[in-house]
């Protein structure tokens, strides 16, 4: 995770945020259907942004992803199509 993305991700607005979402779509994925995972910031967080509680806690601007679809989202946007790594939570790259 980014250094300047901690202390978002740590915040208890943030999990009560997530939470509440995850619950509002019953735990499915927005997109297959599959087991929900990750509640996905549509609009990319930034530096500039991270603070800014009509774009991080809106839930106008979150998607419940499983693992997949979150990283079908990061491959597409970001062209990362390697073998053995994965996105999680936070949007960070990591070995599966």
């Amino acid at each position: 995770m980014q250094e300047w993305a901690k202390k978002f991700y740590a915040s208890k607005q943030w999990r009560r945020c997530r939470d509440a979402y995850y619950k509002k779509k019953h735990g499915i994925c927005e997109r297959c259907g599959k087991p929900g995972k990750i509640v996905h910031h549509k609009i990319v967080l930034n530096p500039q942004n991270i603070n800014e509680p009509m774009i991080t806690l809106n839930d106008l601007h979150f998607e419940l992803l499983c693992q997949d679809c979150h990283n079908r989202e990061h491959n597409e946007k970001y062209g990362v199509t390697m073998e053995g790594v994965h996105f999680n939570e936070y949007g960070e790259l990591v070995q599966s």
